[in-house]
């Protein structure tokens, strides 16, 4: 925002503006402070998973950009999803769905939605469940291939509460912007577990739409009443695409400009805190992951701290690693067991089996490393 253009909304605050003009003013300009944005990775800038997943639509849910999952059940279609580089001004990339496979015989217990998944303590500037219960207003950028609507639900996970709003897609870039009502039954709890869901539905059957859908309505959660029947399914071609990005939920009725992070290195520490991965890299043979110490001819110890505090204590996921040390090379690694009670937010002690023709020589120094410097990672998972 310009400098011409703060001095503009501050003469309208000391012109006597109106308490929620002023309000929306001094939000628009940065005055309340802090971060305005609770979503992390709204701009679909992070892709520490990859950058496509192709075959999506078993019964499953599948992260791939950071902090954005796609999450089906029960039906035939597919999809690939993938990080676009198509956006409208001011954002570089996108998170695209591509239908691949095409379910035009739709189930009732069929549903596929884009989700993302918040932290109770995250929530408590809206002070839902009292009587000040703030607004939030939902915006963000949408492209498909064809026209369509999608339903944009909030999903209370504490309180099994609920609030959907629908949203239409058309072949350019437009911008959505939805307010949900206040919520003045059911507070979030005040922890790192989660508490709100945002789905983004995309395809459903009649087992989500078939009782009334009272738009921006904040109600017990009932199954038939989570999507509007006047949802598109997105499996209805091969032909359907749909592009989003600029996500951003904020305090209040006033959908400001898109919160860019300083830099794609803040983004990238925020979501570290749900996900981290290491991965090959440099030339040679493999790079080295981490270094620990044989403790027997099959397996080794390894001290792994993590970029920053995560969320939760993490899972450990891993693919084509050796490890090797000075008299041994090319080990497999075949498990990865965590310690018991060492594996905190901080760091993981991990220790690796492994098989080979050779073996480790006991008590030598070991190096976790990948196959080759294009495969081979270490992952820490954390997310809610």
């Amino acid at each position: 925002m310009t400098k011409a253009r703060n001095l503009s909304l501050l003469s309208t605050v000391e012109a006597g503006a109106t308490a929620d003009q002023t309000k929306a003013d001094l939000n628009a300009i940065g005055v309340s402070g802090g971060r305005k944005n609770l979503i992390i990775n709204g701009a679909m800038q992070v892709a520490q998973r990859g950058t496509s997943s192709a075959g999506l639509g078993a019964n499953a849910t599948t992260y791939l950009l950071d902090r954005w999952a796609f999450a089906t059940g029960s039906t035939a279609g597919r999809l690939t999803m993938s990080q676009d580089s198509d956006g409208p001004a001011g954002f570089a990339n996108s998170l695209k769905l591509d239908c691949t496979t095409a379910d035009t015989s739709i189930g009732a217990s069929e549903q596929s939605y884009l989700i993302y998944k918040f932290e109770g303590q995250d929530l408590q500037q809206l002070k839902k469940g009292t009587s000040s219960s703030e607004s939030m207003t939902l915006s963000f950028y949408v492209k498909g291939n064809a026209a369509a609507t999608y339903t944009a639900e909030f999903y209370d996970s504490d309180n099994n509460r609920h609030n959907g709003q629908t949203f239409s897609v058309t072949t350019s870039w437009n911008k959505v912007t939805l307010t949900y009502v206040p919520d003045t039954t059911g507070a979030y709890n005040d922890d790192n577990a989660l508490s709100l869901y945002l789905f983004i539905w995309i395809h459903t059957g009649t087992t989500m739409t078939s009782g009334t859908f009272a738009s921006n309505t904040w109600s017990a959660s009932a199954n038939n009443t989570r999507v509007s029947a006047s949802n598109t399914s997105f499996f209805d071609s091969t032909a359907r695409t749909l592009n989003i990005t600029g996500v951003q939920l904020e305090l209040g009725s006033v959908a400001t400009d898109f919160e860019h992070a300083t830099s794609y290195g803040e983004t990238l520490a925020l979501c570290q805190r749900y996900y981290q991965r290491f991965t090959a890299g440099g030339t040679g043979t493999g790079a080295m992951l981490a270094v620990g110490a044989s403790q027997s001819p099959t397996g080794s110890w390894f001290f792994s701290p993590v970029l920053s505090s995560m969320r939760g204590t993490p899972t450990i996921s891993f693919s084509s690693l050796i490890v090797s040390d000075s008299a041994n090379y090319d080990l497999a690694v075949t498990a990865v067991v965590v310690s018991g009670g060492t594996a905190s937010t901080d760091s993981s002690k991990l220790y690796l089996q492994t098989t080979h023709a050779g073996s480790a020589t006991q008590y030598r120094a070991a190096n976790l490393r990948a196959v080759s410097n294009t495969a081979g990672y270490l992952a820490f998972d954390s997310e809610l």
